[in-house]
């Protein structure tokens, strides 16, 4: 039996909710035993820091951003509430006027920068120090301190209890996306088919995972493996190939006409197997940190053009769908062989971490267990395509 490990990326994905809970817990009662032992004037407001900072973010990258941003707008707003309360006699209504005004910036900046989050922790922690307008710096001070103490226990208990990588979230996610569009694309070659319903959930699943990769961008860049701009190519590709596959399942059933003409193209069907059976095998080479290399066979249209293009209904209209269908197979191909060059050259995506825990999780044959001891980006000789 694989010996248990802590920070195993596999078993940390798997169970990231339930994890984050525990971490989340555990980061409040240290929070609570630091106030509480060292009787902390105001303590409330660090436990309630600690729950902003982690919220429901389970991974580092996402901690790391959100928590340096609110380092950031306590510091600048504390800054200017102690500036504002050591004004000697202010006028009236000066230590209001200062106060909206700093607000106000604060508000405009949120919608102009990547910073929107420094900028409100900015508003609400001047707020908090200048409370009614009573000049008390102390109260002042214990209140920013307490902000500091919550914060800061966020980030450190997110890094260093059973922590998940938001590069790993994002590595997985895309993995499975791909195992899923392989699916999707053999199945509707193959029979039985798969059911509307069902083929309508997995679109559904991969569009969301999408949508999930999206966000993650922020988080992956502070961990500083991927860049933002490497991770938006990445999820242009993906989304591509999503709008590919779909356009392919509804384009195959236009016509009972075409759709006997497109079974009829000799060749066909195994180029499209092979496509389905490379796009599993990326994602496992994606889910399991191994170098990609793997080469993407094009669709030969000439082949078929004569057939395609020349399709007629028994009623001897012109028929465009084989010729479509064939267009977007071949329009995948070369957006899958595009995203594998695109990975290939990322020389920080492969990871030896994953390639070992992996083999605790067999989702590495014998075969490439005994190639990774021997070389640590030795290609997978393996077709499995397990799921995390």
């Amino acid at each position: 039996m694989a010996r248990f490990r802590l920070r195993d990326p596999f078993f940390n994905y798997r169970y990231r909710h339930y994890l984050h809970t525990l971490r989340a817990t555990l980061a409040l009662a240290v929070t609570f035993a630091i106030v509480l032992s060292c009787d902390i004037p105001h303590s409330t407001w660090a436990p309630v820091s600690t729950l902003m900072v982690m919220g429901n973010l389970p991974h580092v990258g996402g901690v790391i951003d959100k928590g340096s941003q609110r380092l950031l707008g306590t510091l600048l707003g504390g800054l200017w509430g102690i500036m504002i309360l050591l004004i000697p006699a202010p006028p009236p209504g000066a230590v209001l006027t200062l106060t909206l005004a700093g607000i106000a910036i604060a508000l405009h900046t949120t919608f102009t920068g990547r910073f929107g989050y420094s900028a409100l922790m900015f508003g609400i922690t001047l707020l908090m120090v200048i409370g009614n307008g009573n000049h008390d710096l102390s109260v002042a001070l214990w209140r920013a301190f307490n902000v500091l103490i919550g914060t800061l226990v966020g980030i450190i208990a997110t890094m260093t209890i059973l922590p998940q990588k938001a590069t790993d979230l994002f590595r997985f996610l895309l993995a499975d996306n791909l195992d899923k569009l392989a699916r999707l694309y053999h199945a509707h070659t193959s029979a039985p088919r798969l059911e509307a319903s069902d083929q309508g959930e997995l679109m559904k699943t991969v569009t969301s995972q999408l949508v999930q990769q999206r966000n993650l961008i922020d988080a992956v860049h502070r961990e500083g493996r991927l860049r933002r701009g490497e991770l938006g190519s990445l999820i242009s590709l993906e989304r591509r190939m999503i709008s590919t596959v779909e356009l392919l399942l509804e384009t195959h059933w236009a016509t009972r006409d075409g759709h006997d003409i497109i079974e009829s193209l000799t060749g066909l069907r195994d180029a499209q197997h092979r496509l389905a059976h490379d796009l599993g095998t990326l994602a496992y080479q994606v889910r399991t940190g191994q170098s990609i290399e793997i080469n993407i066979a094009q669709f030969d249209l000439d082949t078929h053009a004569e057939a395609a293009f020349n399709a007629r209904s028994q009623q001897g209209r012109a028929l465009f769908s084989p010729g479509g269908y064939l267009w977007l197979n071949r329009e995948l191909a070369r957006q899958t062989s595009a995203l594998v060059g695109y990975l290939s050259n990322l020389q920080r995506l492969p990871s030896q971490r994953l390639r070992k825990r992996a083999r605790r999780h067999h989702l590495v044959s014998d075969t490439h267990r005994l190639a990774v001891k021997g070389d640590p980006h030795a290609r997978s000789t393996s077709s499995e395509t397990h799921s995390d």
